[in-house]
C-alpha cells in the first residue's frame, strides 16, 4: 500500500488528514490540521490508528467513542468519520480505489454525548467533501474554516432557538408535533436555518409510518387551510396562526430552565425524551382503542387518557389517520372526538 495517506484529528473544533482504509496496518496517517496540543494529537492519532487496523471505518459514517486524552486530563467523547472526495468517489474504480486519498476527520467534546448528534454531524462531513481537495489552496481558505464551524453548526441550533422563542416555544413543539406548516419571515439565514432544523428534530419524522405521516401533512393543511407563520422582523419572534396544548407547555418548562446550564447536549436530549414521551402516549392510546372496540369501559379510559394526557388534540387526529381504513376502530375514533368536543 501507498505510504501517503492520512488521518485527522481534531479537538472542539476542527481536525482533518488523509488515510487508506486499511485490513492491516500498512497505512500511515499524514496530519493536515488541528487544535490540539501536540501530546493529545499524539494520542488521538493512535486511537484513529487502532480503529483503521481493524477495519472499524466505514466511508461517510461517523462514531462516538470515549477516548483518554492528557489533555484535559479526562476522557473526551469524540466523533470520528471517514471521508473521501465527492469527486474521488463519483470516479473511483476498484483499482484507483486502492491508492486513492481518504481523510479521517475527528471533532470532540466534553462526553459521548456527540452521539445524539451523529446524523447532524454526517451530513456536516457531506457538505465537506464537496470542497474537500488535497491543494493547500483550498484547504486554507476553505477547508480549515469550515472545519472550525463545526460546533456552532451542528451541535447548538437547538440551543440558539430555545433562547430566541422562550416561553413561545411552545408553539413551535406543537407545530412539530401536529405536522403544521411552518413560514419564516424576515430572518436571516442561520435563523430560519436553526427554525427549520428544530422542527425537523422535534417532528415524530421516522418514529411513525411513513404513510401517516404523509396524511396527516395533507390532514393538517386541509383543516387549517393555513400555516404557522413566524415573523422575526423584531428583537422577540412574532408569531400567527399558532397553536398549542398542556403537554408542549410542560416541555416548554423544561427547555427554558434547561436554558440555565448552557448546555446544547441537555437541549437535545430533552428533546429525544420529549419524542419519546409522544410516541408513548400515541402506542398507549392506540391499545386503548384496540380495547374499547370491544369494550365500552375501554372506550371511558381512551376518553380519560385524552383527557389528561395534555396532548388528546393531536393523538387523536394521529390515530384517526392511522385507524382511517379500520371500520371498527374509525367507530371508537368517531366517539373519542364527539366526546371531546362536548
Amino acid at each position: 500500500r501507498s505510504s501517503q495517506q492520512g488521518a485527522d484529528n481534531g479537538d472542539g473544533s476542527p481536525s482533518s488528514a488523509v488515510a487508506e482504509t486499511p485490513s492491516s496496518e500498512d497505512f500511515s496517517l499524514s496530519l493536515l490540521d488541528t487544535n490540539l496540543p501536540a501530546e493529545a494529537e499524539t494520542e488521538l492519532r493512535s486511537f484513529i490508528a487502532k480503529r483503521l487496523s481493524k477495519g472499524a471505518l466505514f466511508e461517510g459514517m461517523g462514531n462516538v467513542a470515549s477516548v483518554d486524552l492528557s489533555i484535559p486530563e479526562y476522557k473526551v467523547g469524540c466523533y470520528y468519520c471517514l471521508c473521501q472526495q465527492e469527486n474521488l468517489l463519483e470516479t473511483a474504480t476498484l483499482e484507483s480505489d486502492i491508492n486513492a486519498p481518504e481523510y479521517v476527520v475527528c471533532f470532540l467534546g466534553g462526553s459521548e454525548k456527540e452521539d445524539t448528534f451523529r446524523l447532524e454531524l454526517d451530513k456536516y462531513i457531506q457538505s465537506l467533501k464537496l470542497s474537500l481537495y488535497l491543494e493547500q489552496k483550498t484547504l486554507e481558505t476553505c477547508v480549515k474554516p469550515y472545519l472550525r464551524t463545526w460546533f456552532e453548526n451542528s451541535i447548538c441550533p437547538i440551543q440558539r432557538v430555545v433562547q430566541l422563542f422562550q416561553e413561545k416555544l411552545t408553539f413551535l413543539l406543537h407545530a412539530a408535533l401536529s405536522y403544521t406548516l411552518v413560514e419564516v419571515k424576515n430572518a436571516d439565514e442561520r435563523t430560519e436555518k436553526d427554525i427549520n432544523r428544530f422542527l425537523a428534530a422535534a417532528s415524530l419524522q421516522g418514529l411513525v409510518q411513513e404513510g401517516t405521516m404523509t396524511s396527516l401533512c395533507i390532514a393538517m393543511t386541509e383543516e387549517q387551510h393555513k400555516s404557522m407563520i413566524i415573523d422575526c422582523s423584531g428583537p422577540q419572534p412574532q408569531l400567527h396562526n399558532a397553536g398549542s396544548n398542556r403537554f408542549c407547555e410542560d416541555w416548554m418548562h423544561a427547555f427554558v430552565n434547561g436554558a440555565e446550564g448552557g448546555n446544547p447536549f441537555l437541549f437535545r436530549q430533552i428533546l429525544e425524551n420529549f419524542k419519546l414521551k409522544a410516541i408513548q402516549d400515541i402506542n398507549n392510546l392506540k391499545r386503548f382503542i384496540r380495547q374499547a372496540e370491544m369494550n365500552h369501559y375501554a372506550l371511558f379510559k381512551c376518553y380519560m387518557f385524552l383527557k389528561n394526557c395534555g396532548s388528546g388534540d393531536i393523538l387523536l387526529k394521529i390515530v384517526k389517520v392511522e385507524h382511517a381504513e379500520m371500520p371498527e376502530a374509525r367507530n371508537v375514533v368517531t366517539v373519542l372526538e364527539e366526546f371531546m368536543r362536548e
